[in-house]
C-alpha cells in the first residue's frame, strides 16, 4: 500500500482534539505532509480513521500502529519526511538527538548467545534491565513477545527493532534502548528471508517518543553503513560511539 509519505510540510500539533484522535491538521503534522494530501489519503483509505459530525478524526492508537507497520517499507525521502513531522509533532529543535541520549554500554552486548526469537527477547529484556529503568520486565518480555506475534519488526539486511505496541509508562523509570548482535544468524521472518544477527530494542514512556525513536532507527539503518560498521565493532564502547557519530551528521545543520 502506498503510505504516500513523500510530501514535505511541517504543521505543528494544536493540541485541540481530544488525546485519543487527532484531526487533519495534527495529522499532517506528525507525518510530515501537508493537510490537503492527509486528507486524501485518508479518504483513498490509505490512513485508517472515521467520521465523526461530518468530520474526519484519527485515533492515536491506530495511527501508531498503522505508522510502526509502515516505517520499515519507508524510502529515505519519507522517512525524512516523518522523523522532521515528529520532530515539529513533539516540538523539539530539529537538531536534537534522538537516540544518543537512550544509549548505555550495559545495555549494549557484542554476542547475545540466544539461539531463537524468544530466546533474542528474553536476553534483550535482560539487557534492559541492567539500565535500571525497568521496572517490569515480564511486561515487557509479554508486549514485545504479543509484537512478533501480530508481525515481525525484522527488517531487510539482518536487522530487527523489537518494541511493543504500545508505551509502557507503568514500567519504565525513562525509554530504554537496547542494541546487540547474536553470536549467529536467527531466523526471525525478515521480508528478504534473511538470517538476523543485529538488534535494537527499544520501549518508551509515550507514543509520539516511541514513534521518533523508531523514525530516527530507521533513517540511522536505511543506507546499511551503520549496520555494517556495528557489525565489525570489536567492543561495546565502539557500538556506542558509531551510532552517535552517525547521528550527530544526521541532526546536523
Amino acid at each position: 500500500m502506498d503510505s504516500g509519505l513523500a510530501d514535505g510540510g511541517d504543521m505543528a500539533y494544536s493540541g485541540n482534539m481530544p488525546y485519543g484522535f487527532m484531526n487533519v491538521r495534527e495529522l499532517a503534522g506528525l507525518l510530515g505532509i501537508d493537510e490537503r494530501r492527509a486528507e486524501k489519503l485518508a479518504l483513498r483509505d490509505h490512513i485508517p480513521c472515521q467520521k465523526v459530525a461530518g468530520q474526519l478524526r484519527f485515533n492515536r492508537a491506530e495511527i501508531t500502529d498503522w505508522l510502526q507497520q509502515q516505517m520499515a517499507e519507508l524510502n529515505r525521502e519519507r522517512l525524512d519526511s516523518v522523523d522532521a513531522g515528529i520532530t515539529a509533532h513533539r516540538q523539539v529543535p530539529a537538531e536534537d538527538m534522538i537516540i544518543t541520549p537512550l544509549l548505555r554500554v550495559e545495555a549494549v552486548s557484542l554476542a547475545l548467545p540466544a539461539r531463537t526469537k524468544n530466546s533474542v527477547l528474553r536476553e534483550l529484556v535482560q539487557l534492559a534491565e541492567q539500565t535500571e529503568l525497568l521496572y517490569d520486565a515480564e511486561a515487557l518480555l509479554e508486549a514485545l513477545l504479543a509484537r512478533e506475534e501480530l508481525c515481525s519488526t525484522a527488517l531487510p539486511g539482518g536487522i530487527a527493532i523489537p518494541h511493543p505496541r504500545r508505551p509502557l509508562p507503568y514500567s519504565l523509570g525513562d525509554s530504554i534502548l537496547v542494541v546487540a548482535r547474536t553470536s549467529q544468524g536467527i531466523g526471525y521472518g525478515a521480508p528478504d528471508g534473511r538470517l538476523t544477527d543485529l538488534f535494537f530494542m527499544t520501549c518508551s514512556l509515550d507514543d509520539r517518543h516511541h514513534l521518533h525513536i523508531l523514525a530516527r532507527l530507521c533513517r540511522l539503518l536505511h543506507d546499511g553503513t551503520l549496520a555494517e560498521e556495528l557489525c565489525h565493532a570489536e567492543t561495546e564502547d565502539a557500538m556506542v560511539e558509531l551510532i552517535k557519530t552517525h547521528e550527530s551528521k544526521l541532526a546536523a545543520p
